[in-house]
């Protein structure tokens, strides 16, 4: 049986076709109720999720090193779109800068994910932020509980 009683639908904004391959194994491995789409870039996101005639995603992973429009510039325009800004954001990146942490918090990101190199870690994350996202709450944490990581790697990140 599904965690989700309905398909949960998840966006990956992510250049790195390696990182969305894994990103696309792990998420079939979990065994949930998801339908992922991808996009290569910002402006591709942007697009996509700017269109009325498309459904917006229930959750968005989002890098951001991304070519033509990066994840800031686009964490920025969600929160200012009126249509978009209740949509949850999850940072989905490689690096962990404790001051860029905290501007994507007060940006309104809802969780931020450090990439993490272990498959089984890399299931870990995406798991927390698919069930803490679909809670009826998703109101954004206290700044304690932004970042998720595995157990594994909470040590590395403080």
């Amino acid at each position: 049986m599904s965690l989700f009683v309905k398909t949960r639908h998840i966006l990956l904004a992510d250049d790195d076709k390696d990182d969305q391959l894994l990103f696309k194994e792990a998420l079939e491995e979990l065994s949930l109720a998801t339908h992922l789409a991808i996009v290569q870039n910002g402006e591709q996101l942007m697009q996509l999720l700017n269109d009325e005639k498309e459904q917006l995603p229930d959750i968005l992973f989002l890098d951001l090193n991304m070519p033509r429009k990066n994840g800031f510039i686009c964490l920025s325009e969600i929160k200012r779109t009126e249509r978009l800004k209740r949509l949850p954001v999850i940072i989905f990146t490689t690096s962990y800068e404790p001051e860029i942490v905290n501007l994507l918090y007060k940006k309104g990101a809802q969780y931020y994910i450090r990439k993490p190199n272990d498959f089984e870690q890399l299931k870990t994350v995406i798991y927390q932020g698919l069930v803490l996202t679909g809670q009826k709450d998703m109101s954004q944490p206290p700044r304690e509980n932004f970042v998720l990581s595995s157990p594994l790697i909470k040590d590395e990140i403080k």
